[in-house]
């Protein structure tokens, strides 16, 4: 378990939250058209990975790999980001944030769980509350831009209604269908643009057009050598 401190975005004021993580969980196919859904599934297919057991799926991971630095840490040239929204428990509320589900596609390639663990995982410092977003859940935006050799383009964008509804997402990964005190769940992805590649920098965000804001981050990649 470790601590994490956001800024809780309630329109009209700010306030700093501090919450005790101590379990990471990573939804993987969440997509709520089957089309979509295969389109990704195909895309990670063309690169050697297997597809799911089972669609949606729910990975683990060390909770400890998130992060909200500006910079993270790669072994090799082959790991990418995936902008995804993020769910966070805590005495019984739940908030929703914006991250990166950071991997390894070269170690995917042979065991997805492994993957996920193999990078940091960066978050926004910015949540809002669920509740305060429901209504206009399928709304939402997700975002993500890759710089690659000096050029930034856009790299993933979708509408939340591409993906399974919020509450069938929890109800479908957890005991008793709520999100446990502490945990944090990415809640899956869209199909990149162009095909999956590594970036230099990542930058990605959740957007509500209903009621005008935008939670953001972004991070440098620094990839590290591969030696013996």
């Amino acid at each position: 378990m470790f601590d994490l401190t956001f800024t809780v975005d309630a329109q009209d004021t700010t306030t700093p939250l501090t919450l005790a993580i101590d379990q990471m969980v990573i939804a993987g196919w969440t997509g709520r058209d089957p089309v979509a859904r295969d389109k990704h599934i195909k895309e990670l297919q063309e690169m050697g990975i297997a597809p799911p057991a089972s669609t949606p799926i729910y990975y683990r991971a060390s909770a400890r790999r998130l992060t909200m630095e500006d910079r993270i840490e790669c072994t090799g040239g082959d790991s990418s980001g995936e902008v995804e929204f993020v769910l966070i428990g805590w005495q019984g509320r739940i908030f929703v944030g914006c991250g990166s589900d950071h991997t390894d596609r070269k170690v995917e390639a042979y065991n997805v769980t492994v993957s996920k663990q193999m990078c940091d995982k960066p978050v926004a410092s910015t949540l809002w509350e669920l509740e305060d977003v429901l209504g206009h859940w399928d709304k939402m935006i997700l975002r993500s831009y890759a710089t690659i050799k000096g050029e930034r383009v856009l790299y993933q964008e979708g509408t939340l209604d591409a993906m399974l509804p919020v509450n069938d997402l929890i109800a479908r990964g957890f005991e008793g269908g709520k999100l446990p005190d502490g945990c944090a769940m990415f809640g899956g992805t869209f199909a990149a643009k162009g095909g999956i590649r590594s970036a230099d920098r990542f930058d990605f965000e959740l957007e509500d057009p209903v009621l005008k804001r935008t939670i953001r981050h972004g991070y440098d990649v620094l990839t590290l050598p591969v030696r013996g």
